[in-house]
């Protein structure tokens, strides 16, 4: 495991760390991750990517987002990622950011979601959180949730979710050009 994790550039479990075990992925733990209340810390781990410090780095299948300091190291947050049917990967660039960002569901979510309204405004019951990061010419973005207890599921329709304190953190460090790979 830990071979295969660097060969990835993504830090293994440190010694001691918990392994995964038989429900820590698949469909299972996505339901079951959809209940678990407790957050997912941030923490500064070891990196040994190739990837340029500033690069942002998320791993769909560990629901993780790396943010890569340099000099070994990264900022490693709990994130929600596309659920079944909606998981994508590859690179995409930081094109514009927003804080407290409007939401107009996209057309192809209106059609799945008629329910859903047109358009909110920015604040504490909107979708999008605290703050957005929008992914090229994509619908996909980096942003808040005020649904904390969905980090480290795959619940969305194949936006990178995150905790409005992580999601502030990573808005300042990020600047739009930044490169964002999606595996």
């Amino acid at each position: 495991m830990f071979a295969s994790a660097l060969a990835a550039g993504i830090p293994a479990l440190a010694p001691g760390a918990a392994q995964a075990g038989p429900f820590d992925s698949g469909p299972l733990a996505d339901f079951m991750n959809i209940f678990r209340t407790q957050a997912i810390p941030r923490e500064t781990v070891a990196w040994s990517g190739p990837e340029k410090p500033g690069t942002v780095v998320v791993s769909t299948s560990q629901r993780r987002l790396y943010y890569v300091l340099g000099r070994g190291a990264a900022i490693r947050y709990g994130v929600g990622v596309g659920r079944q049917g909606f998981s994508w990967s590859g690179t995409k660039t930081v094109t514009m950011k927003k804080e407290w960002p409007a939401w107009r569901p996209p057309a192809q979510m209106l059609a799945r979601r008629p329910d859903l309204p047109r358009y909110m405004a920015g604040g504490q019951d909107n979708p999008l959180g605290a703050r957005a990061m929008y992914l090229g010419s994509s619908l996909y973005r980096i942003h808040g949730s005020n649904e904390p207890e969905t980090m480290g599921a795959a619940v969305s329709s194949g936006c990178i979710r995150m905790t409005n304190k992580d999601v502030v953190d990573l808005y300042d460090r990020v600047r739009v050009g930044t490169k964002v790979i999606v595996r």
